[in-house]
């Protein structure tokens, strides 16, 4: 990072105004040091993916409990099958994942509870604005007095990131494009079963994704250029 921003120059990185970043100390540390102007915001899907790793991690203890102590492995299978009813978001989830998720409703409370203060984290992150920070503040109550020891380490965490959290839900401002594209990317290699230089994967990348040019604030509309087979 250190040697992008002196690639591009103390005069360019003094008119930055906001970056969005993983949450990453070393991220921030750096950017504090050399993008004096800008407001640090925390990129609201790893605010998300947090939560979810912190589901699956009380998901993990219900399931080695299950195991441990009841000596029951159908409710121990069932359990374990239960895992992308809990991570996916409620209006994408087929028929068979609703049953799933009622079935864990009705059997523990303590899983559902966590599955619970995951989606109420997203919804704040979705709604954005004064909203969603006012939801937020609930949110971090109700960890502080959950008892689950893996959203009450939670709470702390976002806790530590809250004003680059509530910086991001004020501004919108998010690393989606550069997720999106990182992605694409992944895939080419993929399709690609890997490169014999990275000057291969370079041309590749930019004949796919070179025409990306965001719109970006209190800039006019930038050029847009666009590869056609002729």
């Amino acid at each position: 990072m250190n040697k992008f921003f002196d690639a591009l120059g103390k005069s360019r990185s003094a008119m930055l105004k906001e970056v969005s970043a993983d949450g990453a100390d070393w991220i921030a540390e750096v950017v504090r040091s050399r993008c004096l102007n800008a407001k640090m915001n925390m990129d609201a899907f790893h605010t998300v993916q947090w939560a979810t790793d912190a589901l699956d991690e009380v998901r993990r203890e219900v399931w080695n409990q299950a195991r441990r102590e009841g000596g029951d492995q159908a409710l121990a299978d069932q359990l374990k099958g239960c895992r992308y009813a809990l991570w996916k978001n409620p209006e994408r989830l087929t028929g068979r994942q609703k049953n799933k998720l009622a079935w864990v409703a009705h059997t523990n409370d303590r899983l559902y509870r966590a599955y619970l203060m995951k989606e109420e984290l997203r919804l704040a992150v979705h709604l954005k604005g004064e909203e969603g920070i006012a939801l937020l503040a609930h949110w971090l109550a109700w960890t502080a007095r959950c008892q689950i020891p893996a959203f009450v380490a939670l709470g702390a965490k976002i806790r530590r990131h809250r004003i680059a959290i509530e910086a991001s839900l004020r501004s919108g401002t998010s690393n989606a494009l550069v997720e999106s594209t990182n992605t694409k990317i992944r895939v080419l290699t993929r399709v690609a079963f890997g490169f014999r230089s990275p000057e291969a994967l370079i041309a590749m990348a930019m004949l796919a994704v070179g025409g990306t040019c965001p719109e970006l604030p209190g800039r006019a509309t930038p050029l847009r250029f666009e590869l056609t087979a002729a």
